[in-house]
């Protein structure tokens, strides 16, 4: 430890953090429990995937990713139905309605999402044929519509439809021998009017074919049956131009485009005997869950889709009728289908730190002084040379390690898997329910057990989302412990997508800390006494509320910045107003929820709120506290200011005492408070309103700008 860090800790020590005790009244006008004083989570969400939408006409992307800006949209709604909106109607099914904190039912807020997210999807289909299709057709990339194919695009797509299609396709005609099917979530269907008798004298009038989910929605026309540019055509225009063939001496009416999503939440117990098993059986209802919105053409003839209503039992309310394709995620694939360097993003080569660069052992990097690292603007591949050297490292007894999402796939788990081969005791801590990542968690679980590494998956009822690697080695005759700790997965594509901090260190006090926990997931006994980090679900919600409060009795000296990805926890809502009340400056910089409602005179007035999107995924997580005039106390951490995150998952928050890095990542949300471009500002009333730069000002865009001070890329 520097001589600097340990007089800094010692002040720390001297002004120890309390225990959360409320010694701050706000006036006795203001009722922290008033439901005016706090927004709707899941409004609040539906806001975030808007801001995400705007980036779709922000001309500083490139127009490629202003796309991608649109489908991301899609995914993100998609995810906001099969879990957010899928949990409101649970509530109501089995009535167990909850009020939440701003008062409202389930019933009032399903209402509010389908006013709101129909006219969100609105503007998408707007922004998606106005904007970006034109401007795409000037840059000489076509989607080319059925009625624009030329007579060689024609007889192209009807071969690829007999030679590809059609052997795989199943069409389902409706009878009482043949019920409706039971849909794929999310998957493209087409309903069909018929007219006319099949072979057998059927008939019924309608039918339904599933899109081949082994094919792409979207295809590149070959360039000799096209004229110049980049050509592509919809799976579904071919489906749509061809249908008849599907129903031979049949007469096509109408042929319709349609989606279900369904509920997509996994049930789990809690006395579970066996977790993989149950888990795997899971994975396969989640596909065929109830219904919660149907996505169908805007040309669909009214009797059509009363009809799918009521198949599904679903009302008016969840029924989004679109001007143009119903999976509008499949066209991320342009990205991949046109080679137009000029349209997207150009790439950059993230740094490296001198201080890892000049060691031949990263061992001996770590020894000289922490590290830590800014992705995607520095690279994680230090994180992946700790694991391989470990794993070949003769002094190396032992490894552990926790996935939260990371895939079967990758270096990290080769490396894991190299070191059990080696002899080495390595144990990696699996969170099978990491939503959406089940499956490949799954499969990761068997790969690094078949390797002979000790997989065990944490805790039933306490998701494991700590960012934790421990490894012991054998130093002059003693072992030492080298961490790293991270507020991102361990995952080397998010790492270029996501921005996150990687913290590597051999602070005896931190490596005991993670031992402990190790302790703690993989057996069991009472929890230990944890020296320097904050975790879940034990200590790290008191001491949050705890340091807000200390900075509460500084008042006007007192200063709180706060980064998340989402702030829903009302304990900690209601200890921030306090500290406003008390006079504490308060930047919050939260990229999604935030039922926090800023700016109010007398609750939260010196309260600020600011949501950054850009061209990456904002995922570190800080927590700053400006500590009167002695060092500040920085956090990083792997947990959001949610109540799953801080009552109910197994987090980590651990500071950054040396010095330099604590006053780097302050400098890095200096940064973020200063841009006036790719920030939002959410405003008293809910909105939120972008930044622009005045008169006299240049743009500022923190990432930009982080990006170049970290690489030289601008």
């Amino acid at each position: 430890m520097t001589t600097d860090t340990a007089k800094n800790q010692t002040a720390r020590d001297e002004q120890s953090v309390p225990a959360p005790v409320e010694t701050h009244s706000i006036g006795e006008e203001v009722n922290l429990d008033a439901y005016e004083n706090y927004f709707n989570r899941e409004l609040s969400q539906l806001q975030f995937n808007y801001r995400v939408l705007k980036q779709a006409l922000d001309t500083t992307h490139p127009l490629i990713n202003r796309l991608i800006f649109c489908c991301f949209f899609s995914s993100n709604m998609d995810e906001f139905f099969e879990i957010r909106v899928a949990g409101l109607r649970q509530q109501i099914k089995y009535e167990r309605e909850i009020l939440d904190s701003d008062g409202m039912s389930p019933k009032q807020v399903l209402g509010e999402i389908s006013r709101v997210a129909q006219e969100y999807i609105r503007e998408q289909y707007d922004i998606l044929n106005n904007v970006l299709i034109p401007e795409m057709e000037r840059e000489n990339i076509h989607f080319v519509r059925r009625r624009e194919w030329t007579p060689k695009q024609a007889e192209w797509v009807r071969t690829y439809f007999e030679e590809e299609i059609l052997p795989v396709v199943s069409p389902i005609g409706l009878d009482p021998s043949h019920p409706f099917p039971r849909l794929v979530n999310k998957s493209l269907n087409f309903i069909v009017e018929l007219d006319g008798k099949d072979a057998f004298g059927r008939e019924t009038g309608m039918a339904i074919v599933p899109a081949p989910r082994s094919l792409p929605r979207l295809l590149r026309l070959p360039d000799d049956v096209c004229s110049g540019g980049d050509n592509l055509v919809f799976l579904s225009s071919m489906i749509h131009a061809h249908a008849d063939e599907l129903f031979p001496g049949m007469e096509v009416k109408g042929c319709y485009q349609f989606r279900l999503t369904r509920n997509a939440d996994l049930e789990l117990e809690d006395d579970l005997e066996d977790l993989a098993s149950a888990l795997r059986g899971e994975l396969l209802s989640r596909r065929f869950g109830d219904g919660v919105r149907l996505e169908v053409a805007d040309n669909c003839p009214e009797k059509l889709v009363q009809f799918l209503l009521k198949e599904f039992g679903l009302t008016e309310r969840e029924l989004y009728q679109v001007h143009g394709p119903v999976n509008l995620t499949r066209l991320m694939a342009v990205g991949e289908l046109v080679d137009r360097p000029d349209l997207t993003y150009s790439g950059f080569s993230p740094s490296i730190p001198r201080q890892i660069r000049s060691k031949e052992s990263i061992f001996d990097a770590i020894r000289k002084r922490p590290i830590l690292l800014l992705h995607p603007y520095e690279n994680f591949s230090p994180v992946v040379d700790l694991l391989r050297q470990a794993a070949k490292d003769p002094q190396v007894l032992a490894i552990r390690q926790t996935f939260y999402r990371t895939g079967a796939e990758s270096e990290i788990v080769e490396a894991l898997a190299d070191a059990a081969r080696r002899g080495k005791e390595v144990t990696a801590v699996i969170e099978l329910r990491a939503r959406f990542s089940e499956a490949e968690n799954l499969e990761l679980a068997s790969r690094l057990q078949e390797a002979g590494v000790i997989v065990v998956y944490g805790v039933v009822d306490h998701k494991t989302h700590s960012k934790m690697i421990l490894i012991v080695r054998r130093e002059e005759g003693r072992l030492r412990r080298y961490v790293h700790l991270g507020t991102g997965n361990y995952h080397a594509g998010s790492a270029r997508l996501y921005t996150d901090y990687s913290f590597m260190t051999c602070d005896e006090s931190i490596g005991d800390d993670v031992n402990k926990l190790f302790q703690q997931l993989t057996g069991m006994g009472k929890a230990l006494k944890i020296k320097k980090l904050f975790h879940s679900p034990f200590t790290l919600h008191p001491r949050l509320l705890s340091l807000i409060e200390r900075e509460a009795s500084f008042g006007e000296k007192g200063r709180i910045i706060l980064k998340f990805n989402a702030l829903t926890e009302i304990q900690l809502i209601k200890a921030l107003y306090r500290a406003s009340h008390a006079g504490v400056k308060i930047d919050l910089i939260v990229r999604g929820i935030c039922c926090l409602r800023p700016e109010v005179p007398g609750l939260s007035e010196n309260i600020r709120v600011r949501s950054i999107i850009g061209r990456f995924l904002e995922h570190t997580r800080v927590y700053y506290f400006g500590n009167n005039d002695l060092p500040a106390d920085v956090y990083c951490s792997s947990a959001d200011g949610m109540e799953r995150n801080l009552l109910s998952r197994v987090e980590t928050a651990f500071p950054l005492d040396d010095p330099e890095l604590a006053s780097r990542v302050r400098e890095d949300l200096d940064v973020y408070l200063a841009d006036n471009c790719q920030s939002w500002v959410l405003q008293p009333d809910g909105s939120y309103v972008q930044s622009q730069p005045g008169e006299d000002e240049e743009r500022f865009a923190s990432q930009l700008v982080l990006l170049e001070r970290l690489t030289g890329k601008t």
